[in-house]
């Protein structure tokens, strides 16, 4: 009987525990981090293959220079690859490919 209540416990944590990290293996938001020396005024994330760009994710906002902010990337596709745009106020523009956003927590953008 004790034995059974055990196991029934033991196999509760783990259901628990498999649960917790799918959840956090779904979690598509990356703190962008401006390292540089310029605002940044547009920010895209697109599907690592696609040729858009989709829409400004800091929309009519700017990430100033030395400013950080977290981004929700997941566009409901469950996809986790995504490459990242950033326009600077200089008309500058840098790409990044192949970013795993279901993986990734902080990404820096540098002079």
């Amino acid at each position: 009987m004790i034995k059974t209540a055990l196991r029934a416990c033991a196999l509760a944590i783990v259901a628990v525990a498999t649960m917790a990290s799918a959840a956090s293996a779904l979690d598509r938001r990356v703190r962008i981090n401006n390292e540089s020396s310029y605002d940044i005024y547009e920010f895209y994330a697109s599907n690592t293959g696609t040729s858009n760009w989709e829409e400004d994710i800091l929309g009519k906002d700017i990430l100033p220079a030395g400013s950080s902010v977290i981004i929700n990337i997941d566009d409901g596709s469950g996809y986790c690859m995504f490459d990242f745009l950033a326009v600077f106020e200089d008309g500058d523009e840098v790409v990044s490919a192949n970013n795993n956003v279901c993986e990734l927590t902080d990404f820096n953008f540098t002079n």
